[in-house]
């Protein structure tokens, strides 16, 4: 006998997850798409298995602003570093190979050393990554034990704190642009040590704009499907950074047709060129994601549909 719950009416917003360590991002979501009959789910940026913390997940409407989700970008990581041990996936789910002795190191040369991971820059990708290299995932190249050349990306660290917290451990709290492999951090630093190190734990604190407190577990959810409604987080408050523009009636209707309309705020307000706004039903719930486009001449800037986000 089914018994899955199905959720009726279909259901629009972002769930703030909880993600436990052990199971993949695409467990969870599978097990809330069985559980709760969910027909449409994504996320705004995975966490590795052996990770918890925020996960984002989107329904819905709510699936077309990945996007600008991950644009958001910053994200708050805190976690643990074993130093001496270096693996091939640069965490502790890894094969060990290599290990070295931990010589003079003290709270003060971590310190001088995270000092060099802040900053923008190319981060190296780690082999074992979904990042594709011509067109396949880097894992599957390292799991056949076929050698391809290094990759990089550009990254943002904002701020990196860590101590000592054993003789061979090392606890850190970093705050970063989206994209960022934690794993790699743990890896140049274990380097810049001179003893190696792997990210032996790690927990994802914030994701913007959403942070732990906000979060439910996967059990809590599944267990209490008749209060997953009251869960969820609304489009337009997962998008507090985007300018939101409430519509009268008569523009909601053209936005509903793919039309333009004049922007509805003072010339002053008017957002910058390119940047998406959230325009809003009469009533408040998200209606499409728009973009400005300045003004001709005299004519009065406008705002055209980029993405709607309307149930048909």
């Amino acid at each position: 006998m089914d018994k899955t719950i199905r959720m009726s009416p279909p259901q629009d917003g972002v769930l703030v997850l909880n993600k436990a360590g052990g199971p993949t991002s695409a467990d969870c979501l599978r097990a809330l798409k069985r559980g709760l009959g969910l027909q449409k789910i994504g996320h705004a940026g995975t966490l590795d298995p052996m990770a918890e913390g925020v996960l984002l997940v989107l329904l819905g409407q709510a699936t077309k602003i990945s996007g600008p989700l991950l644009d958001a970008g910053e994200k708050v990581y805190s976690g643990i570093i074993l130093l001496g041990v270096v693996t091939d996936t640069w965490d502790a789910e890894g094969r060990v190979v290599e290990r070295h002795p931990v010589k003079d190191v003290d709270d003060a040369r971590i310190k001088s050393e995270c000092a060099f991971l802040v900053g923008t820059y190319e981060q190296e990708i780690p082999a074992y990554s979904a990042a594709k290299y011509h067109g396949r995932p880097r894992y599957e190249s390292a799991r056949k034990g076929i050698e391809i050349p290094a990759g990089t990306k550009p990254i943002s660290v904002y701020r990196c704190r860590a101590e000592l917290v054993g003789p061979e451990r090392i606890a850190f709290r970093v705050t970063c642009g989206s994209g960022t492999y934690i794993r790699s951090l743990a890896h140049s630093l274990g380097k810049r040590l001179g003893c190696g190190g792997t990210l032996e734990q790690l927990t994802r604190e914030y994701s913007r704009p959403f942070g732990l407190a906000q979060a439910h577990t996967l059990e809590d959810v599944l267990e209490h499907p008749e209060d997953f409604p009251s869960k969820l987080k609304s489009i337009a408050d997962a998008l507090p950074d985007c300018p939101h523009v409430r519509l009268s009636r008569e523009d909601a209707r053209i936005v509903r047709y793919g039309g333009k309309i004049r922007c509805p705020v003072a010339a002053d307000s008017f957002p910058a060129e390119g940047l998406p706004v959230l325009m809003l039903d009469p009533d408040g719930k998200a209606l499409a994601l728009g973009v400005a486009e300045p003004p001709q001449g005299t004519e009065a800037p406008v705002l055209r549909v980029a993405r709607g986000l309307w149930n048909a």
